[in-house]
Order: C-alpha cells, then sequence, then structure tokens
C-alpha cells in the first residue's frame, strides 16, 4: 500500500527525480510479486512434487512386497552401533537377526534382516518388504510422507523466491542511489567553485 501511496505521490510532486519514480514503481512491483507471484511459484512447485511423488509410491507399492518374517535366531554379527550387550539400554533401536519368509512365488526365504529390538527374539515376527525375487527391501514411502515432502519443497520455493525478489529490489534500490550520488557529486563540482561568491548565482 505504501508503495503504491508513492508512486502516486512522485506523480505529481514538483520535486520528483527520474530515480524516484522508478525506484516508487520498483517497490510496488515487488509487492505485487510477494503477495501473487511467490505464493503461486511455491504452489505449482509443491504440486508437482506431490504428483511426481504420489507416482513413485504408487510404483514401489506395485514393486514391492509385504510378508510376514519370522525370527530364528540373533545374527551373529551384532548390528552396528551395539556396543555393550549386557546392557539393554545402550543396546540400539534396531537389531540384526536371521529370519524366515515365504517370497511371492511362494518359496521359503531364509536370511539377515533388521527389525524393531523388541522383535528380535526367536519366534517373534514381523513385516518384512521384498522385491518380486523375495529379496528383502526398505518399506515403500508413505502417501502421507511424500505430501509432507511436497509442502515442505513448496515452502521453500516460495521462500527462496521471495529472497529473490527483495533482493532484486534491493539491488535495484542501490543503484538508484548511487545514480544519485553521481549527479550530486557532478552538480557540486560544477557550483562549488562558485558558491557563496557575489554573482555566481549562489
Amino acid at each position: 500500500m505504501r508503495a503504491a501511496t508513492g508512486v502516486w505521490r512522485w506523480r505529481h510532486n514538483p520535486l520528483r527525480r527520474t530515480t524516484d519514480l522508478i525506484e516508487a514503481w520498483v517497490a510496488l512491483t515487488a509487492v505485487v510479486l510477494l503477495a501473487l507471484a511467490v505464493p503461486t511459484a511455491g504452489w505449482i512447485s509443491g504440486v508437482r512434487t506431490d504428483a511426481s511423488l504420489q507416482r513413485a509410491v504408487q510404483a514401489q507399492y506395485r514393486l514391492r512386497q509385504p510378508t510376514t518374517a519370522r525370527v530364528v535366531r540373533l545374527a551373529d554379527t551384532p548390528a552396528p552401533g551395539l556396543t555393550s550387550p549386557e546392557s539393554a539400554d545402550e543396546q540400539p533401536l534396531r537389531r540384526s537377526v536371521v529370519a524366515r519368509w515365504t517370497a511371492p512365488d511362494g518359496t521359503p526365504r531364509t536370511g539377515t534382516v533388521t527389525t524393531r529390538r523388541e522383535l528380535a527374539d526367536p519366534g517373534d515376527t514381523f513385516r518384512l518388504w521384498t522385491d518380486r525375487g523375495g529379496r528383502p527391501v526398505t518399506a515403500p514411502m508413505l502417501p502421507e510422507t511424500a505430501h509432507a515432502h511436497a509442502i515442505a519443497i513448496g515452502l521453500l520455493t516460495a521462500a527462496l523466491a521471495g529472497v529473490f525478489v527483495e533482493a532484486a529490489r534491493r539491488l535495484v534500490v542501490r543503484r538508484l542511489v548511487h545514480r544519485r550520488y553521481q549527479r550530486l557529486d557532478r552538480a557540486w563540482a560544477k557550483a562549488g567553485p562558485d558558491w557563496g561568491r557575489t554573482g555566481a548565482g549562489s
């Protein structure tokens, strides 16, 4: 609002300089961009990112199958980060175990996988994701997680766009101020030697 008022004030001000009017229009343009273009850029970025991530999520669910695995025993090699087997408080949240599960084609499989510490005792069962060949893989991304990532990307895009607009405005204003000082220096260099002298017109 102040930018629009500034444009209107400088339009009819006899003391207006060209740089004053340019600065007012630059400020008004920046306000419009911050109010309209920046949120639009963030929204478009978020929507496109969400669509891309949701397609990736759907592809992961098509290529990965859930199954139930049963713990046979703890793996011979402790999980990374296990430094004190005697202290339960220092054990990691996940443990490496030898487990059995059924592949998508119905064949039984046995291998070393990682599960939560509370499900690492022999006989415990847990959910395991496998590929079409029955090999363990990470769980697919949740649609809600993909949506949260898209929102974060949209907000980040809007923030970066806002920073760019403000940086551009400041750069233009800085150059305008520099131009004013240059003109003032030239005017002073021309009038300065005669300043205060009789008949010098000052």
